[in-house]
């Protein structure tokens, strides 16, 4: 477990194209428990959407505007972390592949795994896609410990 979290640190420690795109990702989660719409809105591409797999097998997707307006209503305290990501680059596209845990207001909500397919745009990684599961039950601890209160 500590391992994972150190592999995770020297991919965002190293000044590579897999750290920035592990980064536009992060940006979102800061923005997200921050509450900060504009942030959000700029870190998708237009017309970019969400997707969630419940853990009862429902899809429901958001457009990404709509799910970055929701998130100022959002009750509580957010925090998304995520550990271990695996990049793939491709010249302007990559995608990130991470497992993933989320409090809100202090407690443990779910975890899962995102995968986040970003583009470049004048030299800045954007989301247009980011699918994800939410498990509730049978979640590994995460090797980046409880979270700080």
């Amino acid at each position: 477990m500590v391992l994972a979290a150190a592999a995770a640190l020297q991919i965002l420690a190293a000044q590579t194209p897999e750290r920035q795109v592990a980064e536009a990702v992060k940006r979102v989660f800061d923005a997200m428990a921050a509450k900060d719409v504009a942030v959000l809105e700029a870190a998708f591409v237009p017309d970019a959407v969400l997707a969630a797999v419940r853990d009862d097998g429902r899809v429901v997707t958001t457009p990404a505007s709509r799910w970055a307006a929701s998130i100022v209503k959002a009750e509580g305290a957010l925090l998304e972390r995520m550990w271990s990501p695996k990049v793939l680059i491709d010249g302007d596209l990559a995608a990130l592949w991470a497992p993933y845990d989320f409090h809100r207001a202090g407690k443990f909500s779910h975890c899962g795994t995102d995968q986040v397919t970003l583009v470049r745009q004048d030299g800045r990684w954007k989301i247009a896609s980011l699918a994800y599961t939410v498990k509730r039950t049978g979640c590994e601890p995460s090797p980046l410990g409880e979270p700080a209160k």
